[in-house]
């Protein structure tokens, strides 16, 4: 193709890929900036609003108690399809690790090493329920949660199929959802949301 048929937004852009994240970290131009790479863009995260942490808080110490401190994590990057990994590193919000996980200090969890995967969504809920979940589904990621602070519910993707869920339920507040890991175990959806 030549130059002079490209538009001009595919001029301006790059797609990045994790080594060159890497790079870019590694050599301070990133600047602590919080940002992840999620086909191969990279897309910020800054700016998260009161309610989004407090639910996460929430959500985070209900995953806690239930899978013990050393297997929750926040903010933590993990590896997708292999097909998918070149271009994307996605922080979710919390990850829960496979009891075998062991390389707690060094190691990027795989697709196998998580039990659940939980981005919790205000102005991010189409691009979570999307372009998150197809490449969570492609990855086999058998339980992803995407918790909607402000609509106040928990969509719950189960069953992945290439590159989408089979099964995808919502709870609003009335509801209640156990993780397919602890099934004994019952998150009701209010109170993540207390008043």
């Amino acid at each position: 193709m030549a130059i002079g048929s490209l538009h001009s937004d595919e001029l301006r852009r790059k797609r990045w890929t994790r080594p060159e994240c890497e790079a870019l970290e590694n050599s301070g131009i990133l600047n602590g900036q919080n940002v992840e790479l999620i086909d191969g863009e990279l897309i910020d995260k800054r700016g998260t609003p009161r309610p989004h942490v407090h639910a996460l808080a929430l959500l985070a110490g209900w995953l806690t108690q239930v899978f013990g401190v050393r297997f929750v994590n926040l903010h933590a990057p993990i590896y997708v399809a292999p097909e998918d990994n070149p271009t994307n590193e996605p922080q979710p919000d919390a990850i829960v690790l496979e009891p075998g996980f062991r390389e707690f200090r060094k190691a990027v969890p795989q697709p196998a090493d998580l039990l659940l995967v939980v981005e919790v969504a205000d102005s991010s809920l189409a691009f979570d329920r999307t372009t998150k979940a197809s490449l969570y589904a492609r990855a086999g990621i058998m339980e992803y949660w995407v918790l909607d602070v402000t609509s106040q519910r928990l969509f719950v993707h189960r069953e992945p199929n290439q590159d989408r869920y089979r099964t995808v339920f919502a709870c609003d507040q009335s509801g209640s959802v156990s993780p397919l890991a602890k099934p004994d175990e019952m998150l009701r959806i209010a109170d993540l949301f207390p008043e």
